[in-house]
């Protein structure tokens, strides 16, 4: 079953940036890179960082506690690939960004 929940506006998050959103007192990060938005959980799994705060290079999104590098696109650690973050399903509906957060659906921690 999936639970598509409105996170803001299209404007609300600039290119190439990280965003945080905590729905149901779930912090998400949401990011806006030229290829779209994506949604992760927004806690870094290394020390707990706030992704949501981070910065956003291409699809890269670099943890500001500790520098820990994850693809917004597959969640994968740019490092170490076997550590996946849980990533969720966005869609841009009418200038409104939406996120997936069913939590049977998200991706896996390892």
């Amino acid at each position: 079953m999936t639970r598509w929940v409105p996170v803001g506006s299209a404007s609300d998050f600039p290119l190439d940036t990280s965003n945080e959103r905590v729905i149901d007192g779930r912090v998400f990060a949401v990011i806006h890179t030229k290829d779209g938005f994506f949604a992760m959980d927004g806690i870094c799994l290394h020390q707990g960082g706030p992704l949501g705060k981070g910065t956003v290079c291409g699809n890269v999104l670099t943890c500001p506690w500790h520098g820990w590098q994850y693809d917004v696109t597959s969640g994968a650690h740019l490092i170490n690939t076997a550590i996946v973050h849980p990533t969720f399903p966005t869609r841009l509906e009418a200038d409104t960004v939406w996120i997936d957060v069913d939590p049977a659906i998200e991706t896996p921690a390892p």
